[in-house]
């Protein structure tokens, strides 16, 4: 009888250890809200607990290839994904890219249409307004935002009165405070800020793709990682990223 009962008490321990799990997932700010809704439910259906970290792509990857412990990337392109591959981080097999975005220029508060031309801006900037963008080197959004910028001849007029940000949602925060007047970030992220319209949208052929891959890493849990981004691609997910304005691309 107590051979049987310590049996079943590790059973019972074992099955609570599983339950218990948690992976770290390193993802793209712009992911924030989709991502927390999808991990609260994943959490609900399995037990298991996704624990986010957001921030700027080019942040996340390169905390992951200098060590910092994750088990899911979600990049906001597909440079930064293949960096942290190019590191041999990537789990074999695991890589799959996952959602599509629109690039837009939000406007603080109430308003019309914006122009995307040299007059456009000037007069919807004023005299001393500024343009919040992600850093246009590194950040995604403001890698992406520059290429349009270039594509429609506007960059040149426009560079010296850009507001550079660490990651899209707070180049978003600055025109949802009124701190600036334009910005250009993501359909999903104008969806997240009441305070903000979207003035224009960026013609899909004045930028490369907007494409979020997804991975798990090397010397993480990589098979509770991969079941999480089966759970992202799958149903349930792919309808809580089309909910929050994202284009599904993969699935399971």
């Amino acid at each position: 009888m107590i051979r049987f009962l310590c049996s079943i008490a590790l059973i019972a321990a074992t099955t609570l250890g599983a339950r218990a799990e948690t992976i770290t997932v390193f993802a793209a700010a712009s992911l924030g809200d989709a991502l927390a809704e999808a991990a609260d439910l994943w959490a609900d259906q399995t037990d298991h607990v996704a624990r986010l970290n957001l921030a700027g792509s080019s942040t996340m990857a390169r905390q992951i290839i200098q060590g910092a412990p994750a088990d899911v990337f979600l990049s906001a392109n597909v440079t930064w994904m293949d960096a942290v591959g190019d590191a041999g981080l990537i789990a074999p097999e695991t890589r799959r890219d996952l959602w599509a975005n629109r690039l837009v220029l939000i406007a603080h508060g109430a308003g019309g249409d914006v122009p995307l031309t040299p007059e456009g801006l000037d007069h919807a900037l004023g005299p001393d307004g500024r343009l919040a963008m992600g850093f246009v080197d590194a950040v995604p959004a403001g890698i992406y935002g520059r290429a349009a910028l270039d594509h429609l001849g506007l960059w040149d007029g426009i560079a010296t009165r850009v507001a550079q940000t660490d990651n899209v949602r707070a180049a978003l925060t600055l025109v949802a405070r009124g701190e600036a007047p334009l910005g250009v970030v993501y359909e999903t992220d104008a969806r997240a800020a009441p305070d903000t319209r979207i003035a224009a949208t960026f013609p899909e052929d004045s930028h490369p793709p907007i494409t979020y891959p997804g991975a798990a890493i090397n010397g993480g849990n990589t098979e509770l990682a991969a079941a999480f981004l089966d759970f992202l691609s799958g149903p349930a997910g792919q309808i809580i990223f089309e909910t929050h304005g994202f284009t599904v691309l993969s699935a399971p």
